[in-house]
């Protein structure tokens, strides 16, 4: 048995004091912190937030303990039988998967913050947490007081937690299971209505699986007051972090949904069908897969969808989130330049940011694009019999807890077990290539019944220009750059920071003064590096970044109306 304790001894410095107890098993004992936390495939730095990292035998006498990589320390431990590990942990980081103290909450992942050694992963683990007595713990680990426990390490660092004398609660059942809902911060939650849609996408998800991998689950949901976006997923819970308070059930009501429907999906795509790389889980290094596309690509794809099928989500409101994901595609030149799959094992690289420009390009966004594609394409080929849906249940049924991981490999013989068809060609040019996807889309809408539709942009400077910023006070700050447009030509750089057009001041209205000189020649003058830099910006007879939507076409077929009433089922 590992047993860990939390204690708050000043919140208001942040710092969290942790304590461990472990058996001596061997006469060296190297102790760990993860080096990445699932639902975050890239390199962490936790250790960086350790303060005061000592150790004790069983004669309370200190042990030295030098450090051997960023976040691990070998300590002798020949001449004791227990080591007591004692450290503080900075939290001040509020996210959907950080560790967080304040005067009001502490919230604790513990895949951040809890020391472990290989040998001890499989014990039964507790963790007692000293609060105040007016704070209740929300969290899938079971609970007797204020102790957690659970059934081993891995356990442990997939189970977050937040205390808190401010925590809201609703619950529902759904085929067996209790769902709770958890909101912590200021938020007045419409409860009938969010329980209704919550119980109506998370039925019908499990109606397509046909069972649900645990018996308890927990939406953890961390609201704030200032504009964040952020979703963990976990085996019996998720962390989602949203915000500002004032607009959850008003105009991020439906970023709630598509979060929440997106963090249930990945209980079985993710947490049970796991990609091979990640089974089990090695917290010491890099688990290197091709898989996010399917990992967060059909979760992307899925999560929005389920939200249609379900009835909670128009048709409409569906083609909005699909129209957002083809706008992103279609904005990234970095989708000639490198794969999908290339793009998931670079996220050990540098994380889910843009990175350098035109680099690589979203496993989020292409994944759920070429999941819609293959979605299709099962349809067709199966008349309407068959879907993506039925090859995420075999493998959840086929390789879920049965202690294999997924390969490539055994997603593409699903595929075509279930649709009949070899998808070979299409992974040698989609996934693994840099084929243009427009073909595809336009072929997959079609069976549908629908139609990709592009227009120019409205904004003078993306449409007809070539480039897009963000506005920074009276000027604007360029953020991307067309291949070959005007403002490429021009000499214009991504950080630019645009003063004026023709030497007036944009004083924040950029594409008025754009769109003012349209026949005349354009001089903008920017700031570069603390210099004042003087560009003039061709005009040529075309269109560059264009907007994307989807739209019915207006005779379908009945072969058309079928499918897509199958597709949406």
């Amino acid at each position: 048995m590992v047993k860990y304790s939390f204690r708050i001894e000043n919140p208001n410095n942040q710092y969290i004091q942790i304590q461990v107890v472990f058996e001596v098993l061997s006469s060296t004992t190297i102790l760990r912190l993860p080096s990445w936390r699932p639902g975050r495939y890239e390199i962490g730095n936790f250790a960086k937030n350790v303060k005061g990292f000592k150790v004790y035998n069983d004669q309370n006498k200190r042990i030295e303990t030098p450090k051997i990589t960023k976040d691990s320390w070998g300590i002798n431990t020949a001449d004791t039988k227990t080591i007591r590990v004692e450290y503080s942990y900075y939290a001040t980081e509020l996210n959907a998967g950080s560790t967080y103290l304040s005067s009001e909450q502490l919230y604790v992942n513990p895949v951040n913050c809890c020391v472990f050694t290989l040998e001890h992963a499989h014990q039964p683990t507790t963790l007692e947490v000293y609060i105040p007595t007016n704070w209740e713990v929300a969290g899938s680990m079971d609970k007797a007081g204020n102790v957690l426990s659970a059934e081993n390490f891995d356990a442990l660092a997939d189970s977050p937690f937040i205390c808190s004398a401010n925590l809201q609660h609703g619950e529902y059942h759904c085929n067996g299971t209790l769902f709770h809902i958890w909101f912590n911060g200021e938020v007045k939650p419409d409860w009938p209505r969010l329980i209704a849609d919550f119980k109506a996408f998370t039925a019908k998800q499990i109606e397509k699986f046909t069972e649900f991998p645990v018996k308890e689950y927990h939406f953890l949901c961390q609201i704030v007051p200032t504009k964040i976006y952020h979703g963990v997923e976990h085996c019996k819970s998720t962390v989602i972090a949203l915000g500002p308070s004032y607009a959850i059930f008003g105009a991020l009501y439906k970023e709630l949904l598509g979060v929440s429907s997106h963090e249930l999906y990945h209980t079985w795509n993710v947490k049970t069908i796991r990609p091979a790389e990640m089974f089990p889980y090695d917290f010491t290094k890099e688990n290197y897969s091709r898989l996010g596309y399917i990992c967060e690509g059909v979760t992307t794809y899925m999560g929005d969808l389920f939200l249609l099928k379900s009835g909670v989500f128009s048709l409409g409101q569906y083609f909005n989130e699909l129209n957002q994901q083809l706008q992103k595609h279609f904005d990234n030149h970095a989708r000639f330049n490198y794969s999908v799959g290339e793009s998931s094992f670079d996220t050990w690289l540098d994380g889910y940011v843009t990175g350098a420009p035109g680099r690589k390009v979203s496993i989020y966004t292409e994944g759920c694009l070429l999941a819609f594609v293959m979605d299709v394409m099962i349809l067709r080929a199966t008349t309407n019999k068959s879907s993506l849906d039925t090859v995420m249940k075999q493998l959840f049924f086929d390789y879920a807890d049965k202690g294999v991981g997924v390969t490539e490999e055994i997603y593409l013989a699903e595929l075509q077990n279930i649709s009949g068809i070899s998808f070979q060609e299409f992974f040698v040019e989609f996934v693994h290539g840099t084929n243009p996807y427009e073909a595809i889309l336009t072929e997959s809408f079609d069976y549908l019944g629908l139609e990709l539709k592009h227009v120019p942009s409205p904004n003078y400077s993306m449409g007809r220009l070539g480039f897009k910023t963000v506005p920074t006070a009276a000027n604007f700050t360029v953020t991307a750059l067309y291949p070959g447009g005007p403002a490429d030509l021009a000499g214009m750089m991504i950080g630019d920071e645009i003063l004026a057009v023709n030497a007036i001041l944009c004083a924040g209205e950029l594409d008025q003064w754009l769109s003012y000189f349209d026949n005349d020649v354009k001089k903008l003058t920017v700031i570069r590096s603390s210099r004042i830099v003087e560009l003039i910006l061709p005009e040529v007879m075309r269109n560059f970044y264009s907007e994307y939507s989807i739209i019915p076409i207006e005779n379908p077929t009945k072969l058309q109306d079928n499918a897509l009433a199958a597709w949406i089922s």
